[in-house]
């Protein structure tokens, strides 16, 4: 659920910018689901199962039988969600139980019984109901006032604790100075009380998912291994379409990253203005869909042509083959997915190669007519 969250977030955010603008509700059903936006979005059918809402006040009357995805300048839930729950919005207001996971942006945030996961991170989070698996909090100031049966992991600068709160599982507080915070034994031993330094809160990932290193190496082979069969296969069938693509990628990198940026712009770009009318809602998924491919061909044809261009490097010839093209191809993805490990300059260059390989592709398939040079299988 950690991995999801950037993903929900943009989702909510492209879904819930324009919808504040409109005077009147617009309202769009797919089966049981329903999709509705808006300035003032009010929620009171019943039967409905997934609900995607937007607006600057959303309020949720209704139960859902399925999965909330909210968005707004305030969001309140008096209903039951019978699913899990994306909100994102400055203030929220959860009353109803949520049977399932929970994630939750915003300011400030008051939050009933969670049966599964929460993650919430605001300026104020309040704590009502109980909380059925792990809480994942970050905020300024936390109230806590239920029981939490799972573990606990808490940033915040200022925690309130009610009478009755207890945790069940593990309490690990992150703090600028370690020993800061005071935690009552009525709330959890001291035994099962971690203190962390905060900058050790973005490793929880690994904690959380359960990676450890031998985790981590087997995914990194299985996805190099993945890409490099991809595009070793690309290569067989197409062979030369995939040479024209990193001849011009590996002749003009910054060019095509250049392009590559437009491309993604404007597929992204589109998405927001499908957005803006309830028919190109239903085109935002698609939008969104060509975007993630195209970025992954990208990245397929520019480890491809980083593995040809590391082996020419190494003084070995243009691969003329199909098992030259299996290794070029193979140690691409290998030295690729090493360079992706590295923190902060790893995402830099993969965002980087991905661009420039969309750039190849945008400039093979439709040929910009402002673009003036050399043909793109020179």
């Amino acid at each position: 659920m950690v991995r999801k969250l950037p993903l929900v977030a943009l989702g909510l955010i492209l879904f819930g910018l324009p919808a504040w603008a409109q005077d009147e509700t617009a309202v769009s059903s797919i089966g049981s689901d329903r999709f509705m936006r808006g300035e003032t979005v009010v929620v009171d059918e019943a039967g409905i199962d997934d609900l995607f809402a937007a607006g600057s006040t959303v309020k949720v009357e209704s139960d859902i039988l399925g999965s909330g995805h909210l968005a707004g300048r305030r969001v309140e839930v008096s209903g039951a969600i019978g699913g899990d729950a994306y909100v994102a919005a400055m203030d929220i207001i959860l009353e109803g139980p949520i049977a399932g996971d929970a994630t939750l942006a915003g300011s400030d945030l008051t939050i009933g019984a969670v049966g599964g996961d929460l993650i919430a991170a605001a300026g104020t989070i309040t704590l009502d109901g109980p909380i059925g698996g792990y809480a994942l909090l970050a905020g300024e100031e936390v109230r806590m006032e239920s029981v939490f049966a799972g573990d606990v992991y808490l940033a915040a600068e200022d925690v309130d604790f009610a009478d009755d709160v207890r945790v069940d599982g593990r309490f690990i507080v992150f703090e600028e100075e370690i020993g800061t915070l005071d935690v009552p034994e009525t709330v959890v031993p001291i035994a099962r009380v971690e203190r962390r330094s905060i900058d050790e809160w973005d490793d929880m990932r690994a904690e959380l998912t359960g990676e450890t290193w031998q985790t981590r190496l087997g995914s990194y082979l299985v996805g190099a291994l993945t890409i490099a069969v991809l595009a070793s296969l690309i290569a067989a069938f197409f062979p030369k379409s995939l040479a024209n693509l990193r001849r011009n990628l590996l002749a003009q990198p910054i060019r095509n990253l250049w392009f590559g940026f437009l491309a993604q712009s404007a597929a992204l770009g589109s998405a927001i203005i499908f957005a803006a009318t309830l028919i190109g809602l239903l085109l935002l998924p698609v939008s969104i869909f060509i975007a993630l491919v195209l970025g992954f061909a990208g990245y397929v044809v520019a480890v491809y042509a980083f593995g040809v261009g590391t082996l020419k490097l190494a003084g070995r010839s243009e691969p003329d083959g199909f098992g030259a093209r299996v290794l070029a191809a193979g140690i691409g993805a290998l030295l690729v997915g090493a360079i992706a490990l590295i923190p902060f300059f790893g995402w830099l260059f993969v965002l980087a190669l991905v661009l420039a390989g969309v750039g190849a592709i945008t400039m093979k398939l439709f040929r910009p007519g402002f673009y003036v040079g050399e043909k793109a299988a020179a």
